[in-house]
């Protein structure tokens, strides 16, 4: 079987899942989202390198780096999902699909997080399952390779 290599990027504040508002975002810690998703990715097929990262310059750089690569990537952007154009225009770019997660269901939150800047770009988005969405993310990135 041939492995695929597939990122699965976080943005801010995901470092800090199980001591992060536990009521909203679980009490799974973020290695145990590391731990999911290597897990799930195994059983689909995929190498997957986990990342975590607060600065949206270096998020961008592993966007650009998954594009060039035709790496396939699920991406958790956290608060640079509602503002970011310079994100939303790096995954523009996109030559692999790529599949936005979020743990949480923004639509049932503030208001300010109903718009996603990155959504239009993505080839879909998984979101209100807590650590579940990045397992249900992972699986539809398989079937969006198999077709």
């Amino acid at each position: 079987m041939t492995v695929t290599k597939v990122l699965v990027l976080n943005g801010p504040n995901l470092g800090r899942l199980g001591s992060r508002e536990p009521d909203v975002y679980g009490s799974t810690s973020y290695a145990g989202l590391v731990a999911a998703c290597e897990k799930t990715g195994a059983e689909l097929g995929f190498a997957v390198d986990v990342r975590e990262t607060n600065d949206e310059a270096e998020m961008i750089r592993w966007i650009h780096q998954a594009a060039d690569e035709r790496t396939p990537v699920v991406i958790n952007p956290g608060a640079f999902t509602h503002y970011s154009y310079a994100l939303r225009d790096a995954i523009a770019q996109r030559t692999a699909p790529l599949i936005e997660v979020h743990i949480s269901n923004p639509y049932a939150r503030e208001e300010f997080r109903h718009t996603s800047v990155v959504a239009a770009v993505a080839s879909g988005t998984v979101a209100g399952f807590g650590i579940g969405s990045y397992r249900l993310a992972l699986r539809a990135l398989a079937e969006e390779l198999a077709t």
